[in-house]
This record gives C-alpha cells, sequence and structure tokens, in this order.
C-alpha cells in the first residue's frame, strides 16, 4: 500500500474541496480546515394578542449577513443600539486605555489645558487659555488699571481736588508774596513745601495710567520724592523753631544755619537722599513692566515693583516723619502766636495715623490690584491734603477774608503765662505773672523787646523781680539773645495774632 503525505494531502486537496449536497448546500473548507457557517438569527418576541414569548428568524448568516431590521422587535428602544467596546470621545476629552487596547475610557482635560493627541493633554501656559474644542489655546486679555473704572475715578477726582486747591495756594501766595504773613510763613519753605504736595497729588496720574517704563519711572521718583520734599521742608521747620525756643537761654550768639537760605540748603540736602536712594534702587532692580497671575484665568500688567522694595524705599522718608513729629512733641508748648509748630503737630499725628492704616491694607490686598492701587492713591492724597489743610487753611483765610490783618502786628501771649498790659512809652511793666512786653509800632516791624518777653514768657524762666520798675537779669539776658536772633524771628515760622 503505498504511503501518502497527510499534510500534503490536508492542505492541497482536503482544505480544497467543494461540492454540493445533496440537500444543495455547498461543502467547503475555510483555511483552518473549519467548515462555512450557517446561522439562524432568531429575536425573541411577545406574541400577537398574546402574554406569550417565542424565537422569530429574523435574518440568517451564510457567507454574509442577511438581516430584515423590520421585524426586529427592540426591548425599550426604537433603534438598533450600539454594540462597542468604547465610543469615541467628544471635544476636549482624551482616551485612557484600562486593561484591553481595543477599550478604552474617556476623561476631561482640565480647564486650563488642551488636547494635544487623543491620549495626552498639555498646559497651555500662563496668560493662555484653551478654546472651547480644547484643539490650542489663545492669549488671555492683559488686565491694567482702566481710566472709566471707579476704583480709578474715586482717586482722581479726589487728586484733582488736590491740585486745584494746592495751585490756587500757590497764586495767592505769589499775589501776597511781600506781605507780612507770606513773609512770616518762611516763603521759601512754604513754596517747597506746595511743590511737594503738588507732586504728591499727582502721583495718582502716574499710579493710574498704563504701566510702562515711563510710568514706572514717575512712580518710583514722584512717591518717594514728593513725600520728601514735605517733610524735608517740614523738618526744618520744626528744627529752626525748635533750636530758636530752647536754645536762646544757652548763649548769646547769633544762631547759626536759620536764614532763608540756609533753610534752603538743608532742605535741599535732606531731599537729595531720596534722590539719591531712588536711583540706587533703579540701578539695583531697574524701572520696568511686567506680568502678575494671580490665578490661571488672569494675566495683569504692573510696574516691576515689589512690595517688600517699595517698602524699603519709603524708609527714608519713615525716618523724617518720625524725626519731623518728634520736634513737633518738643515745640507744642511755644507761645500760641508762633502756632505753626501745633499745625505740623497734627499734620505729623495725623500722617502717623494714616501710614500705620495704610501699610496693613496695602500688603492685605496684594491680590487685588485695583483695590491696592487705589488703597495707595488714596493714602497720598489723604496725606498731602492734611498738609495743605493743617498748615496752609489759617494763612488762606487771612489772605482772602481779612486781608486787612495781614500786618506786622504781633501780640506775643505765652502758654504758660499771661501778660498784662504795659507802661506808656513801650517800656513793659512786670506783673505777677510774668513780664509783658508791647511792641513799638504797630504797622511794619516787630520790636525785639517784645520778642524777648515771649522767650522769657515761653521757656519758663522769667523770675519774677523785687522792684516793680526794673526787669531781672535773666529778662536782660533774654532780651540781648533775641535782639541778636531779630532777623531769626521776623522770618520765623510765626503766624501773625491778628487783631
Amino acid at each position: 500500500m503505498a504511503s501518502y503525505d497527510g499534510k500534503d494531502f490536508y492542505n492541497n486537496y482536503l482544505l480544497n474541496v467543494s461540492f454540493v449536497d445533496l440537500a444543495g448546500s455547498e461543502v467547503k473548507f475555510d483555511r483552518q480546515g473549519d467548515g462555512l457557517a450557517r446561522y439562524d438569527i432568531l429575536n425573541y418576541q411577545r406574541l400577537d394578542n398574546s402574554t406569550g414569548y417565542q424565537y422569530k428568524v429574523i435574518g440568517k448568516w451564510f457567507n454574509n449577513l442577511e438581516l430584515n431590521l423590520e421585524t426586529v422587535v427592540w426591548n425599550k428602544e426604537q433603534e438598533m443600539p450600539t454594540s462597542a467596546c468604547s465610543l469615541p470621545c467628544k471635544a476636549g476629552m482624551i482616551k485612557k486605555q484600562q486593561g484591553d487596547t481595543c477599550c478604552w475610557i474617556c476623561d476631561s482635560c482640565e480647564p486650563y489645558e488642551y488636547v494635544y493627541d487623543e491620549f495626552t493633554c498639555r498646559d497651555c501656559g500662563p496668560g493662555l487659555w484653551p478654546y472651547p474644542d480644547k484643539l490650542s489655546c489663545f492669549a488671555l486679555s492683559i488686565q491694567y488699571m482702566s481710566w472709566n473704572s471707579l476704583f480709578a475715578i474715586v482717586p482722581m477726582i479726589v487728586a484733582l481736588i488736590g491740585i486745584t486747591m494746592t495751585i490756587f495756594v500757590i497764586v495767592l501766595f505769589a499775589k501776597n508774596h511781600d506781605t507780612p504773613l507770606v513773609r512770616a510763613s518762611g516763603r521759601e519753605l512754604s513754596y517747597t513745601l506746595l511743590f511737594g504736595i503738588l507732586v504728591c497729588y499727582c502721583n495718582t496720574l502716574a499710579l493710574i495710567a498704563k504701566p510702562t517704563i515711563g510710568s514706572c519711572v514717575l512712580q518710583r521718583f514722584g512717591i518717594g520724592v514728593g513725600f520728601s520734599i514735605i517733610y524735608s521742608a517740614l523738618l526744618t521747620k520744626t528744627n529752626r523753631i525748635s533750636r530758636i525756643f530752647h536754645s536762646a537761654s544757652k548763649s548769646a550768639q547769633r544762631l547759626k544755619y536759620i536764614s532763608p537760605q540756609s533753610q534752603v540748603v538743608i532742605t535741599s540736602s535732606l531731599i537729595a537722599i531720596q534722590v539719591l536712594i531712588t536711583m540706587i534702587w533703579m540701578i539695583v532692580e531697574p524701572p520696568g513692566t511686567r506680568f502678575y497671575y494671580p490665578d490661571r484665568t488672569e494675566v495683569i500688567l504692573k510696574c516691576n515693583i515689589q512690595d517688600m522694595s517699595f517698602l524699603f524705599s519709603q524708609l527714608y522718608n519713615m525716618i523724617l516723619i518720625t524725626i519731623c513729629t518728634v520736634y513737633a512733641i518738643k515745640t507744642r508748648k511755644i507761645p500760641e502766636n508762633f502756632n505753626e509748630s501745633k499745625f505740623i503737630g497734627f499734620t505729623m499725628y495725623t500722617t502717623c495715623i494714616i501710614w500705620l492704616a495704610f501699610v496693613p491694607i496695602y500688603f492685605g490686598t496684594g491680590n487685588s490690584y485695583e483695590i491696592q492701587i487705589t488703597t495707595l492713591c488714596i493714602s497720598i492724597s489723604l496725606s498731602a491734603s492734611v498738609a495743605l489743610i493743617c498748615l496752609y487753611s489759617p494763612k488762606v483765610y487771612i489772605l482772602v477774608f481779612h486781608p486787612d490783618k495781614n500786618v506786622r502786628k504781633l501780640t506775643m501771649n505765652s502758654t504758660v503765662y499771661r501778660r498784662s498790659a504795659t507802661t506808656a512809652g513801650g517800656q513793659a511793666m512786670p506783673t505777677s505773672s510774668g513780664y509783658s512786653r508791647t511792641p513799638l509800632g504797630t504797622g511794619v516791624g516787630i520790636s525785639a523787646s517784645a520778642n524777648a518777653a515771649t522767650i522769657a514768657a515761653s521757656s519758663g524762666r522769667a523770675s519774677q523781680s523785687g522792684s516793680q520798675n526794673s526787669p531781672s537779669p535773666d529778662i536782660t539776658h533774654k532780651q540781648t539773645i533775641i535782639q541778636n536772633n531779630e532777623e531769626a524771628w521776623i522770618d520765623s515760622q510765626a503766624t501773625p495774632k491778628c487783631e
């Protein structure tokens, strides 16, 4: 019997057999040796008008599908249900495979992410946000203080009112430049102080403007230098008053550095220190702009000024304020005609309160740039307004409503002593409570004897004489001192007591 190769017989003969059987069906095999599949597709349906169910042929499978969908009865739906391992993901979603590579679950990207591919989300980055379809990102709108915002309108109104008031005072002083009241106010330092107040009000415009290199430079110089002008002038004023009143009994020599020229030089030197500090600050931290991102949905354009560096830049002004406040306390009990020191004192006390309240508010609102800028603008304007109103409103009142009282008629009174009327001829008579001096003239000029009596009373060193006809040696000594400093009195910070 001949032998056959079974493998060859299977592959080359048996798998290629094809015939029609007695039932008329084709018989053949596929490459795996399986016969052709024949299936009847049944649908389990409810019988008409009955509670019974039966299977009903709705299609066949023989090499291909033959299905009569019109005879199919679904359980609940009227349409053919989807049969799939996983459905396609919606826009903005990615596939996350679990086990079988053919199946996945759909997962959403984060709000700030876009779909990089069907399996990956990527961050758009700071200042960017994805489009609704999550396919790409766009740049967010850059925010900064708007001129028509309520946060800008309120401080601008305050600043413009302050600028108008300051210019009015400057013009009024210029028109009355050579009158006794303006001269007695110390014209040079008064104009310097008014200029500093004007700079402080103008800072609001630089703070609200769109941040640029120019506006950022103005902010750094304006805030620091504006305050240094005000408080340097006030410090020079209070220092001069303190030296004149508290040093008179120590020496009969004329006091140094109390002339208007000296006061301007001292004030300019104090201001120059702040200018130098600001220039060093700009070298260490160059001016410019930066983007600030309080959260993923906001982009804020700000000047490149860190909060702490801004605070350190104002440290020098804080020192000026502190020293000026100390001098204001020291000179609070001088004769009431020299009451500008009291106004300066009230100015400094109020300024300290404003800035003690400002610092925590400023640093506590760092995430809200509008509130922070508004707080800074209002604080600067309030500080300038306190100085303007407290120091200049009494003078403006006299210049505008009582110009007839703008004469050099000073009645020197003491907050410690009360003096009685003097004898005729301008010679003072001592009283039981101190000494009184009457000015030798009432139109121009202030007598040295009047100033001497004031110093004697204000310093608290006037002693009663054993005789009612001659002053004590102590009073005579102080008369000599004041006579040597007569120019200082005329140009001092006195506010004439107009009657």
